[in-house]
């Protein structure tokens, strides 16, 4: 995120000119994020004095917008921002790092699964506690859709419209496709599976890397593609993830994290997961290959939203704003592998074009009206009483 570095090297020599001048006698941090997985991770500001923030204000004044490329200029905020968010540390830092530095906004993150924060968000909807959901799928987004406040983002004319949705109860972030992931030194490119079909050989039984639907959201949108791909509405879809869990030999993993880290490190296999979860072990040397399913697979936009009744809204939006602009979405691209949801941002060479990579039919209000549902089923098949 060659700009966002730009942008802010230069605040830093604007304030260190500034002081030299004798115009403020302070100094202002804006602090910054520590994503724990585990739990709570707070950014805090320390304080700065009334000269200093002054000279932070005009900085601010003259940035470019909430990271929104040249489309204005950035207004000075202030207070806080509580996000919860189900990403990746290495993906939130940065951004929740920047967008302080830039609006002077103190972030609090709140790391954990898409299920668990969703149901948090549900569990403190007469007294929210969090202000904005950034990431997980959007069918998980929708299903908890009571609980969120419809946005209309200042970045909505850049961005894909195939992807937006149209009562703007969420912005997209970035596009996922769901692969098969497998490991080179344990299976050879002509043996790697190439369908979801593939995955039921004997071969693969209790070789494959897959997550727990009910704790990860990507999980449950692959279990939906793959009873999509073979029929979600005549039972044949689950007959078939009937026979994929048999394959699994009980093996079910807690997290999405744990199945690209699984194949990685040979404990599997194989494994289905993000294609940018794949790309970073690729990018990296390691020895592992990415197969698109040949029956279709699914490319869907992970999402931001507002949380109903928040009390930090303008600073929800603003970070929202800030997210879906050109800078953080170039930097999301180039450094971590993830499919921008811009129209003007070119796409990374070397992968594969969005519209060439063949999809399946995905009916998100299908999956959204049977969430409940599918998750229910897919525990009996798993614990045996189907």
């Amino acid at each position: 995120m060659k700009r966002l570095k730009v942008l802010s090297l230069l605040m830093v020599v604007l304030v260190v000119i500034l002081t030299a001048c004798g115009e403020n006698s302070g100094t202002d941090n804006a602090g910054t994020a520590n994503a724990n997985n585990a739990g709570t991770a707070n950014a805090n500001n320390t304080a700065a004095d009334a000269g200093n923030a002054a000279s932070t204000a005009s900085t601010a004044e003259t940035t470019s917008a909430d990271g929104a490329g040249d489309a204005g200029t950035a207004t000075k905020l202030s207070g806080k921002v509580v996000i919860y968010s189900p990403n990746n540390a290495d993906i939130n830092n940065p951004i929740v790092k920047e967008f302080q530095e830039r609006t002077g906004v103190q972030v609090e993150l709140i790391a954990g699964g898409t299920g668990e924060l969703l149901k948090r968000v549900e569990a403190e909807k007469d007294n929210p506690l969090g202000d904005v959901m950034f990431g997980g799928d959007i069918a998980s987004l929708r299903a908890y859709g009571d609980y969120l406040e419809p946005y209309e983002t200042k970045e909505k004319t850049n961005l894909n419209p195939g992807y937006l949705d149209t009562g703007s109860l969420y912005t997209p972030f970035t596009l996922l496709p769901m692969v098969i992931m497998y490991n080179k030194d344990l299976v050879s490119e002509t043996d790697a599976p190439k369908s979801w079909n593939d995955l039921l050989n004997e071969k693969w039984k209790g070789k494959i890397a897959f997550a727990d639907p009910g704790k990860s959201s990507s999980s449950f949108t692959q279990l939906a593609t793959m009873l999509t791909a073979y029929g979600k509405d005549d039972e044949k879809g689950w007959d078939f993830v009937k026979k994929f869990v048999a394959n699994l030999d009980g093996k079910l993993l807690s997290g999405s994290g744990l199945v690209y880290e699984g194949v990685a490190s040979k404990e599997f296999a194989v494994g289905i997961t993000l294609e940018e979860a794949a790309l970073r072990y690729v990018e990296g040397g390691a020895p592992v290959g990415i197969v698109y399913p040949s029956e279709g697979t699914v490319v869907t936009p992970d999402g931001m939203a507002v949380i109903k009744g928040a009390k930090n809204q303008a600073n929800a939006q603003a970070f929202i704003d800030f997210a879906s602009g050109i800078d953080v979405q170039n930097l999301l691209q180039d450094e971590f592998l993830r499919r921008s949801v811009r129209n003007d941002v070119a796409p990374k060479s070397g992968l594969p074009e969005i519209g060439s990579i063949k999809t399946v039919d995905y009916d998100y209000d299908w999956v959204t009206a049977n969430k409940t549902a599918i998750g229910e089923r897919f525990t009996r098949v798993v614990t045996g009483q189907e």
